[in-house]
């Protein structure tokens, strides 16, 4: 019989939206932010991955608990997500508390140092959706860089074709060479080891140095642009990812 070791990652944080509008992100407006997934809308109700939803109280608290593992990575046999949020400045700001809890049974300290890094980056995602994007129509694209993008230096690798300068620090105004020649005029609104974070005025552009945790590069592109097209941007990105780590 597998075993496993508890894990608990907790955040709190404020931002300029309201209760309603952030329960929105959390529960209809995935993937602008995280990735598209559904809840039925009440306790008892099915939830991403095989969960069910275990709180359902509208712009206040949303629990979901997934306990079969077969929806789950390998190495995780529980996992629940909790948000409770409150209202700040009269309802024109949310506090809110995020709680990733569950039961990792492999390799626990990579995969703890992987979610919680994670965290801190889908969590900023869902700030920066609030702040610029809040209810607007997206096409999401995700996509893994080739077996090769697993190596040390990978993601420098990544943000030196991107055309990065090494001191394009958060705030930084950057012109970023995308697939097809394009270049976008982005701002930096996340940047680490292991993640950059790109804005435009029509999209977010995540890039996720997986490698450190023994994965391939990944990419997720938000894209609320009127004509934005998932197979596009995927072919596009592919292909960029491929020349890159060939």
């Amino acid at each position: 019989m597998t075993t496993g070791k508890e894990f608990e990652i907790a955040r709190e944080f404020e931002v300029d939206a309201s209760p309603a509008e952030v329960w929105d992100a959390l529960t209809t407006g995935t993937g602008g932010w995280l990735w598209p997934m559904e809840y039925e809308p009440r306790e008892g109700g099915a939830a991403p991955f095989g969960g069910t939803v275990t709180r359902w109280e509208p712009s206040r608290r949303l629990t979901a608990r997934v306990e079969d593992p077969a929806g789950l990575p390998p190495g995780q046999t529980v996992n629940e997500l909790d948000h409770t949020i409150e209202p700040r400045d009269g309802g024109r700001r949310s506090w809110v508390r995020y709680v990733h809890s569950g039961i990792l049974t492999e390799d626990w300290d990579n995969q703890y140092d992987g979610a919680s890094k994670h965290t801190d980056f889908y969590l900023h995602t869902l700030r920066e959706y609030l702040t610029h994007f809040a209810g607007d129509s997206v096409v999401f694209t995700t996509l893994d860089a080739p077996a090769p993008s697993a190596a040390p230096d990978a993601f420098a690798k990544l943000g030196r074709r991107l055309g990065l300068p090494d001191d394009a620090a958060e705030g930084a105004r950057v012109r970023v060479d995308a697939p097809g020649g394009e270049v976008l005029d982005a701002v930096v609104d996340f940047r680490s080891r292991h993640f950059i974070g790109l804005r435009t005025d029509t999209a977010l552009y995540r890039f996720f140095g997986r490698n450190h945790f023994g994965a391939p590069v990944g990419i997720s592109v938000h894209d609320f642009a009127p004509q934005a097209d998932a197979k596009h941007t995927e072919v596009a990105w592919r292909d960029w990812l491929h020349r890159l780590y060939a």
